[in-house]
């Protein structure tokens, strides 16, 4: 199954600007295929302006984020693979949506879901016992 991230980017982007509010993003520079000006990256991370006002030729794509903007008064094209983008909120209220800083952008299953190649069904360590709540060590 493909990444719901650039999805959930789209979805975001749309909602912020349909209430007039300005999106930001914030991203990981150090991901490989990051191309940002150096002078703007800050412990890492980088957070850029994307309202249309802000920038040009705006691309959400599935796998990229591309677009061109000015800093410092030059003209830059800002290419950010989507597995790198940490955070997409309006400026005004911090709103927004913050995702995994992981490999796999959101395609890790979830939490309870057991790992590939386990059993399906639990083993008695895993089934609750009655008259109480069933807790187990997660390791």
């Amino acid at each position: 199954m493909t990444s719901n991230r650039p999805y959930l980017l789209r979805a975001v982007y749309d909602w912020i600007t349909d209430n007039d509010l300005t999106p930001y993003v914030l991203i990981d520079a150090t991901r490989e295929g990051v191309k940002v000006p150096p002078q703007v990256v800050k412990n890492g991370q980088v957070v850029l302006n994307l309202a249309m006002r802000a920038v040009a030729n705006l691309d959400l794509g599935n796998d990229w984020i591309s677009f061109q903007a000015r800093f410092s008064g030059v003209s830059h094209h800002i290419h950010i693979p989507v597995q790198a983008v940490l955070a997409l909120y309006a400026q005004e209220n911090g709103q927004g949506m913050m995702f995994p800083a992981d490999e796999n952008g959101g395609d890790t299953p979830p939490p309870d879901a057991p790992p590939p190649g386990s059993p399906s069904e639990p083993t008695d360590e895993d089934k609750p016992r009655r008259g109480g709540a069933h807790l187990r060590v997660v390791k």
